[in-house]
């Protein structure tokens, strides 16, 4: 499953993915934002984890149904 998202990024940022794509480093500027985001998501998990626990902790201890 996919889906599709619109983002608006910075022409450098876009230019820097061509380039990439331009050097056979990718297919596509779509697969260097693909694993852009992953590395992203993937480096930041951590702190996601921690930040969802203490969300869940707070709602525990104060949380109103």
């Amino acid at each position: 499953m996919s889906s599709s998202i619109h983002a608006e990024i910075p022409d450098q940022l876009r230019q820097q993915a061509q380039t990439l794509v331009q050097q056979g480093w990718a297919s596509n500027v779509e697969e260097v934002v693909n694993e852009a985001l992953r590395r992203y998501l993937e480096s930041h998990q951590g702190v996601l984890t921690e930040s969802f626990i203490q969300e869940d902790v707070e709602w525990g201890l104060h949380g109103k149904d």
